[in-house]
C-alpha cells in the first residue's frame, strides 16, 4: 500500500506539472520509477532503469489521448502531418526500444541525464528556433519522425521538447505545433509501449504483475492520478508564475536525474 500512494503521488505531481507547463510528465516520472524500483524486493537492479522507461511510457499512452482530445476540440492539430510523420515515428519508437533492451543500466542513464539536461537548458532560457524554412516532403518527415521516434522511446517522453522546436522552426504557428505534436506523441506512445513489452517479454527476474517491461500496478496508479491532475494544471496556467515554476521544474529534473545515475552508478 506505500508504494501504491507513492505511485498515486508521483502521478499527481507529474500530471499537474504536465498540464501547467505543457510538458509531458515522462522526464519526472522515469528517474523517480527508477529509484522507487530499486528501493522494493523483487526488482532486478540491472532492469530497474528499462523497467520505469516501459512503464512510464505506457502511462503516456493514456494521457497523450486526453491531450490530443483538447488540442483537436480547438483546431490545433495539423492531421496532415501527422499521418505523414507516424511510419516514421512508429519505425524509430520500434528500434528506440529494441536498442534500449540491449543496453545495460549504466550507458542508458547517462544518455537519459544528458538528453534531460538539454530540455532543462531549454526551459531555463527558453530556447526558441526562429521559423527558417518550410516542412520537408514526406521522405524528409519520415525520417525526422524516425529520429523523435527512437529519441522519445530512448529517453521514454512524448516527444513535445523534440516535435515543437521542429515544427517551429519549420514555420508552423506555436499553437499549431503544440497541438499536432500533442496528436504525434499518441504514435510515439504506442509504437514504445508495443516496443517495450516485446523487448522484456520473457526477460528473466523481472517482478510479478510485469507485461514485458511495464510493471501494470504502477501504470494504473501513474494513469489514473496524472490524468486526475492535468486539467487542474492547465486551469491554472494564467493564474500562477509559470516562467518561474518553469524554471523550478528544469532544476528539479536535473536533480532527479542525477540521483537516478548516482544510484545505478552505486549499484553496478
Amino acid at each position: 500500500m506505500t508504494w501504491v500512494l507513492a505511485y498515486l503521488a508521483l502521478g499527481l505531481f507529474s500530471g499537474f506539472f504536465a498540464g501547467l507547463l505543457g510538458i509531458g510528465g515522462g522526464l519526472m516520472m522515469t528517474p523517480a520509477l527508477a529509484m522507487m524500483f530499486a528501493a522494493q524486493a523483487g526488482f532486478p537492479a540491472d532492469e530497474t532503469l528499462h523497467l520505469a522507461l516501459g512503464t512510464s511510457m505506457a502511462t503516456i499512452l493514456f494521457t497523450s489521448i486526453s491531450s490530443l482530445r483538447a488540442h483537436h476540440r480547438h483546431g490545433a492539430v495539423l492531421w496532415p502531418v501527422v499521418v505523414t510523420i507516424t511510419p516514421g515515428i512508429l519505425c524509430g519508437t520500434l528500434l528506440g526500444t529494441l536498442i534500449v533492451a540491449r543496453v545495460p543500466a549504466q550507458p542508458l542513464a547517462v544518455f537519459f541525464a544528458f538528453f534531460v539536461c538539454f530540455v532543462a537548458v531549454q526551459m531555463l532560457f527558453n530556447v526558441k528556433p526562429k521559423a527558417a524554412r518550410e516542412l520537408p516532403g514526406s521522405a524528409g518527415l519520415f525520417g525526422v519522425g524516425s529520429v523523435i521516434g527512437g529519441v522519445s522511446s530512448l529517453v521514454s517522453i512524448g516527444g513535445g521538447s523534440l516535435t515543437v522546436p521542429f515544427l517551429t522552426w519549420c514555420n508552423v504557428r506555436v499553437q499549431n505545433a503544440i497541438g499536432t505534436s500533442a496528436a504525434i506523441g499518441l504514435p510515439i506512445a504506442i509504437g514504445a509501449s508495443i516496443g517495450y513489452v516485446f523487448n522484456g517479454w520473457g526477460r528473466p527476474g523481472l517482478p510479478e504483475w510485469s507485461l514485458g517491461f511495464v510493471y501494470l500496478p504502477a501504470l494504473v496508479c501513474l494513469a489514473a492520478a496524472s490524468m486526475a491532475a492535468a486539467p487542474f494544471g492547465a486551469k491554472l496556467t494564467h493564474s500562477l508564475p509559470v516562467a518561474t515554476l518553469k524554471r523550478i521544474f528544469a532544476v528539479l529534473l536535473v536533480l532527479l536525474a542525477a540521483k537516478m545515475l548516482w544510484g545505478i552508478a552505486g549499484a553496478a
